[in-house]
């Protein structure tokens, strides 16, 4: 039958290695920042527990028995293992790094995050890989089940053990294409109202916050369609006489990559005359990968993609 094994104390090796190490109470216990009188009741527990006096009087000196010499070595080594298991991660070289990160955000978000975290692992960590996911997933769940590494976008559940970081806040802007009679001539909230419109909503809703600030006017729009991305609206804007919803800076602040895809598709953004409510994206992600190095990486990334003015 296999003899019980005896609690395990890392502090006792620690002492051991010490003890060993300085061949002395009043020197270990200093070492380790105690009293010489406690260094003396945990060598009395050492060799109660290992059977051999591990260190014997030699005149003024102690000396340490065969038993203690053979310990020495294994003894240091332990205690470095030790240290090395419960010392903080000092974080990890991108250049070995090796992972693929999964983030689920709108075709918008993903358009402008995918080429500048690309852009960063391609000189910095060129082995890592970005998998962007449409919005389908529950985001709670799915990022407690390691479906997803981060979600981005406007947090707005409340699943209390998810961390959440506000990146940017932007407003909304009217796109509209080059030569649309509202680009000519003050915007006013009635020429807005009187507009064609397309309607951005993955439940197909045809109303949202703009219609609200209308309606405290007076006024309502027309919505001629309602599209699940903004991409495919903005293509619409730039192809016809509809006005999309496109989020940009606020004033002063530095452009935001949200508003590029407007801008290659040659679209106008018009201040629009009435108060919306801001646009604030974030970064949602779950706390067992708080410490983890490369999922640091992951969201410093973010941050220097969607909040460009973001410093280390």
């Amino acid at each position: 039958m296999n003899s019980p094994v005896p609690n395990l104390d890392a502090n006792l090796a620690v002492a051991l290695d010490a003890l060993l190490t300085e061949q002395s109470v009043t020197r270990a216990a200093a070492r380790l920042r105690t009293s010489p009188a406690a260094m003396s009741r945990t060598l009395a527990r050492l060799r109660r527990v290992l059977q051999d006096p591990l260190l014997v009087r030699a005149g003024q000196a102690m000396v340490p028995t065969p038993r203690a010499e053979a310990l020495r070595d294994e003894a240091t080594a332990v205690v470095r293992r030790l240290e090395a298991l419960l010392t903080p991660s000092g974080g990890i070289d991108p250049a070995v790094l090796r992972r693929t990160f999964t983030v689920q955000a709108s075709d918008l978000v993903g358009m402008a995050l995918a080429p500048g975290v690309l852009g960063l692992a391609r000189r910095r960590a060129p082995g890592v890989s970005l998998r962007v996911l449409a919005e389908e997933w529950e985001a709670g769940p799915a990022l407690r089940e390691g479906r997803i590494d981060l979600e981005l976008g406007a947090i707005d559940h409340v699943d209390p053990e998810t961390r959440v970081e506000e990146l940017v806040t932007l407003r909304m802007a009217a796109g509209v294409r080059a030569g649309h009679p509202l680009a000519e001539g003050t915007l006013t909230a009635a020429r807005l109202a009187a507009a064609e419109h397309v309607a951005v909503s993955r439940r197909g809703r045809f109303t949202g916050p703009l219609d609200s600030a209308l309606a405290e006017q007076g006024l309502s729009r027309r919505v001629s369609a309602v599209l699940p991305g903004h991409l495919a609206a903005m293509a619409l804007a730039a192809a016809g006489d509809v006005v999309c919803l496109v989020p940009t800076a606020l004033p002063d602040e530095p452009p935001s990559p949200l508003s590029d895809a407007a801008h290659a598709l040659g679209l106008r953004l018009l201040d629009i005359p009435l108060p919306l409510p801001p646009l604030t994206i974030g970064m949602a992600w779950h706390p067992r990968h708080t410490a983890d190095g490369a999922h640091r990486w992951l969201r410093d990334a973010v941050r220097r993609v969607l909040r460009p003015a973001h410093e280390e």
